[in-house]
């Protein structure tokens, strides 16, 4: 499992993982209340790629970027 630090290097690894392999790709969000922190995970089963953040400017990006996964998901293509 990789943890990126920088939201960009996630954001554009998760969206080509996906890309690839979107029949075997995961993703899941969890927040831990006892840190104040949220966790994403993509896995395509191969792979593994993780973010974490504990400030609030960040929701903002991750909302865009699932709902972008989203529309990738309900996409015929």
């Amino acid at each position: 499992m990789v943890f990126l630090k920088d939201w960009e290097d996630f954001e554009m690894a998760a969206e080509s993982m996906y890309l690839k392999n979107s029949s075997n790709c995961r993703y899941s969000m969890k927040y831990i209340h006892s840190k104040g922190q949220l966790l994403l995970k993509l896995t395509d089963n191969v792979k593994c790629i993780q973010y974490k953040t504990e400030i609030m400017p960040d929701l903002k990006k991750i909302e865009k970027f699932t709902g972008n996964l989203a529309a990738h998901m309900a996409s015929n293509e």
